[in-house]
């Protein structure tokens, strides 16, 4: 095994980036919220960090990042993308490096999940919610490494159709809209969207309606022929794009 020059070991660490939509009103636009986990031990004891832990030696990445996050705040993301690592020398106190995954979650899958990990007898110890604008002070570099997912998210949505991890299966076109403004945190002309989106091809207008306070509003979905993201030819054969 790999050492250093004080003789311990490298570790493997995977944490991840877990992000959804929340709006206190349907008069109030969303905002990006993740789940925070308050550490029981040093270092940064009481500090707020990512969910994550160890890689086992038996387990391939991505099935420790679903693990790590299962374990720790009962939610099982249908889709993770590898984010980064991050392995700086003095990131903590043992020689860590860090293999951090994202992923995007509806906000009603995320009740859903955490309804059914209640209802089976656990409930997610030391988890809370926070707005990725107003976040607690974070163990070691967790921080930087949030800065950079949605770096990350704000650049991918303008080549990709990174938005949708947001959205049920349909969805109205003001929805899309809530997720691209709250990506990239600013506002949208409804109008110039609607053309936009629409001229792209990739919606596909269905004959159902959302119904509410306001006059009906056309649902439609994505091309389920086409990936989220296209992670090119390491992605599973039945999961590429063709």
């Amino acid at each position: 095994m790999t050492k250093t020059g004080n003789e311990d070991s490298i570790r493997v660490a995977v944490s991840a980036v877990t992000l959804t939509l929340r709006r206190e009103s349907e008069e109030e636009a969303p905002h990006i919220v993740l789940p925070l986990v308050r550490r029981t031990r040093e270092p940064h004891l009481g500090d707020w960090a990512l969910p994550g832990g160890w890689l086992d030696a038996q387990e391939g990445l991505e099935e420790a990042a679903s693990r790590t996050l299962a374990e720790t705040t009962g939610l099982a993301p249908s889709y993770l993308e590898q984010l980064y690592a991050f392995g700086a020398v003095d990131r903590s106190p043992t020689r860590t490096i860090s293999v951090v995954y994202w992923a995007l979650l509806p906000s009603d899958a995320v009740d859903r999940q955490i309804a059914a990990y209640r209802a089976a007898g656990h409930a997610p110890e030391n988890v809370q919610w926070f707005e990725v604008a107003d976040l607690p002070p974070l163990a070691f570099d967790h921080a930087q490494i949030i800065h950079y997912a949605l770096w990350r998210l704000r650049n991918k949505v303008g080549y990709s159709r990174v938005a949708h991890g947001f959205l049920p299966p349909e969805f109205t076109l003001a929805e899309l809209r809530d997720a691209y403004e709250a990506i990239l945190q600013r506002r949208l002309d409804p109008a110039n969207f609607r053309r936009q989106v629409e001229a792209s091809g990739t919606l596909i207008p269905t004959d159902r309606f959302r119904t509410g306070s306001h006059r009906p509003a056309r649902l439609y979905r994505y091309n389920t022929d086409v990936e989220l993201a296209d992670r090119g030819p390491l992605a599973p054969e039945e999961t590429r794009t063709p």
